[in-house]
């Protein structure tokens, strides 16, 4: 349950004077188990008091159902967006046989005109609820989005090591496999020697560091390797080409080996050589894997503002870009990132740390907006004595019809269980309350801009 059902200022009796008095103005209503007095999302409902039974509140959360209270004889229900011409944020619905006192707007405005200590209790409690509600449901929409991004960065930290784990296996076996054909070759001489580790430490130097070739090429060249070594007599010819290809060794180099080392040591002296470019190979793999884990562990420290203070000053575009590659996962499969930064841009003091949460918002909800394909452009430039920082994805847009209603707590045009309607609103707050700046869009099919204007100068 949302609401501490102990809190008194949330959840006052009414005294049974007013009750008596507001039964001359209102309808009494029979319910049985299961009956709703109101749906979330109504746009015309009334102020009610429970005379009999419970009434339970509950508020869609993603697609979850999230009991706020549960309202027993006394108690009343009745949000502010009541009083505003808001639509509902939650269904009352009864949990057992009840008897309900129906007040009509109008008729409740005139009650709370007419009594006003009445008015202090009730509005306190309306304005508490709401309070607390959106304070609650603000933090569990930040659990889920951390939920999210954890799920994410999992399957992005499982990949690299995974991979690092099957090259180290595989490193494994080729030093076994090294350690017995190097007693293979110990029949041969100084001078044969210096020939095999100098054409190991070019194909070395060519497989790490030489443009890798082209698919149709490489295949080619695996073709003229392999019936080299099958016209040689050499074994697993299939399985030593493509290795002997990637360190760029060609029919010209091997012919040069076999007239240079004895027949019956030449098929030894091959699977070394592939042995060996291999293991280098794996050791470039198991490199770039922790490289990967390690930049995905400084973009969280980073994206989180780990060990340093809220308010700092900051190179926007550092979070902007550990923002990126938090969310990776959802971007690779289709979006294509477009930079166009201004990097002459000036430091600026802010909460680093919530001005990461309007990018991720931001940048979730265009991806969300393109069904994770199409382009995602992200703008940055000044603006007199504010720093301006755009947004735009190639989705399908917001409709005009809703375009006013986008900041509001709890309005999403998202689907049952894919958001709460809190991103944008909390965006807002950071953006316009946190840092006295301003967030605003312009949307058409194909189109949407984000922009969010912050003060060079600010006075948090």
């Amino acid at each position: 349950m949302l609401h501490d059902p102990n809190q008194m200022t949330l959840f006052p009796k009414l005294p049974d004077e007013a009750l008596e008095e507001m039964k001359q103005h209102g309808t009494e209503i029979e319910l049985n188990l299961g009956d709703v007095l109101f749906h979330e999302g109504d746009s015309n409902y009334c102020f009610h008091v429970v005379l009999e039974g419970e009434i339970e509140i509950a508020k869609q959360v993603g697609n979850e159902t999230r009991v706020l209270a549960v309202h027993r004889a006394g108690e009343f229900m009745g949000e502010i967006s009541m009083l505003t011409n808001a639509t509902s944020i939650a269904t009352a619905r009864a949990i057992a046989p009840s008897r309900v006192l129906r007040i009509e707007v109008d008729m409740f405005r005139h009650i709370l005109a007419e009594c006003s200590p009445l008015a202090d209790t009730i509005l306190t409690a309306m304005a508490g609820r709401t309070q607390d509600v959106e304070a609650q449901l603000r933090q569990q929409e930040k659990m889920a989005a951390l939920g999210k991004m954890s799920a994410g960065l999992a399957h992005e930290l499982n990949n690299p090591g995974a991979a690092a784990r099957r090259a180290a296996c595989q490193l494994r076996e080729n030093f076994q496999d090294l350690q017995t054909i190097s007693l293979k070759l110990n029949l041969l001489s100084k001078e044969q020697i210096k020939i095999i580790t100098d054409i190991q430490r070019q194909a070395t130097d060519n497989a790490t560091r030489a443009a890798k070739l082209d698919p149709l090429t490489q295949s080619d060249k695996e073709d003229e390797i392999t019936d080299w070594l099958e016209d040689h007599d050499i074994g697993n010819a299939w399985k030593l080409a493509p290795t002997l290809v990637n360190g760029f060794l060609d029919v010209e180099k091997l012919d040069f080996l076999a007239d240079n080392i004895p027949r019956e040591c030449l098929g030894s002296v091959l699977k070394w050589l592939e042995a060996s470019l291999a293991s280098y190979g794996l050791i470039d793999e198991i490199e770039q894997s922790t490289t990967r884990i390690s930049d995905l562990v400084k973009a969280i420290k980073g994206y989180s503002y780990m060990d340093r203070a809220p308010l700092q000053e900051i190179d926007l575009h550092e979070g902007i870009e550990n923002t990126l590659l938090i969310l990776h996962h959802r971007i690779k499969h289709g979006v294509i990132v477009n930079r166009d930064y201004d990097r002459t841009l000036p430091k600026i003091c802010v909460y680093a740390g919530e001005l990461n949460q309007v990018w991720t918002n931001l940048i979730d909800n265009a991806i969300d907006a393109m069904n994770g394909k199409g382009d995602l452009t992200i703008r940055t430039y000044k603006d007199s004595t504010c720093l301006v920082i755009e947004i735009i994805d190639t989705g399908a847009g917001i409709p005009p019809a809703i375009q006013s209603r986008i900041f509001e707590p709890f309005f999403t045009t998202k689907g049952v269980g894919k958001g709460t309607g809190l991103g944008l609103e909390i965006a807002y707050r950071i953006i316009v309350n946190r840092h006295h700046g301003k967030i605003s869009f312009k949307s058409q099919q194909g189109h949407t801009c984000f922009q969010i204007r912050l003060p060079i100068i600010s006075d948090q």
